[in-house]
């Protein structure tokens, strides 16, 4: 039992860092209506900067602070650059634009700062502690905590500010949102700027635990069931669904594995957000398209 109870424990730890990685997908799409696939090569950029600053001499916190600078500078130029000249076009335009910027931003950060792998050390030991003959894992606890708060501080943004407000407005009708005043590129910048906020937190939690290096950008691949599950409208709905991939797979990987010979770790996930689509293809907490005839 105890076994058990580790084993989907550290499931939902993980969880929570993948559905950390699927709320910036959720902010940008909730303003645009686009999957942007380049969230996870933010991820990379954002792990790659801080490193590199820290290797540098600089203070972590100072490291923090120019990294976050440097993510609100690329939100401000993909909105001049990417989505304003492509406002009026088809979602799948935008989808193709931000496939292209991925490659982009990977290419650009590994240009300038290498391809080798770079080790992170948040000051967070990898230990086990022992809780009640549970043995759990204090990186893991300490980083749950910090996705925990930063969507609590996310949360209460979007629900009690007016930039929140609008961002909601936008999301529900955005031709309405303009006629009131709203202005369409500030708020694409403002989520874009938070977007890259999120992708810094993951990155760094991220490259803490397998390293600095080019497979992080590859994250998007296990936010996309997350963001199936949970429904690709919703920030709780991203952090649930992280929840049943985490410990899912775990659970999987340990009972099911020996029964195959290998890991299913690496695709059990998308098995069962395909029967999410089959039975449930707006996710757990997405929006329900209504169409009328």
């Amino acid at each position: 039992m105890a076994f058990f109870l580790e084993t989907l424990i550290a499931g939902l730890f993980a969880g929570l860092m993948y559905g950390l990685v699927a709320i910036g997908f959720v902010l940008i799409y909730k303003a645009s209506g686009v999957f942007n696939f380049a969230q996870g090569a933010m991820v990379f950029l954002a792990a790659l900067v801080f490193v590199s600053l820290v290797e540098r001499g600089i203070p972590f916190w100072g490291a923090f602070a120019l990294t976050a600078l440097l993510m609100a500078i690329v939100a401000v130029a993909v909105e001049a650059l990417v989505l304003r000249p492509l406002r009026n076009r088809d979602p799948l335009t935008l989808f193709m634009a931000t496939l292209g910027l991925s490659f982009v931003i990977d290419g650009t950060a590994q240009f300038f700062l290498g391809t080798d792998v770079h080790m992170l050390d948040l000051g967070i030991d990898d230990i086990a502690q022992d809780y009640g003959g549970i043995l759990v894992s204090r990186f893991d606890i300490v980083a749950s905590l910090i996705v925990i708060a930063l969507v609590a501080v996310l949360a209460a943004v979007f629900s009690k500010t007016r930039m929140g407000i609008s961002l909601r407005a936008v999301a529900d009708d955005t031709l309405a949102a303009q006629s009131i005043g709203i202005r369409l590129p500030v708020i694409w910048r403002i989520v874009w700027s938070v977007a890259g906020f999120v992708a810094l937190v993951a990155g760094l939690l991220w490259g803490a635990r397998q390293g600095v290096q080019f497979s992080l950008s590859l994250v998007t691949l296990k936010a996309l069931p997350v963001l199936i599950i949970g429904g690709f409208s919703s920030i709780p709905g991203a952090i649930v669904g992280g929840l049943i991939v985490g410990a899912s797979e775990a659970l999987a990987d340990i009972y099911l594995g020996p029964i195959v010979n290998g890991s299913v770790s690496t695709w059990f996930a998308y098995i069962l957000a395909v029967a999410f689509l089959l039975i449930r293809p707006a996710g757990l907490f997405g929006d329900r398209e209504i169409e009328r005839v």
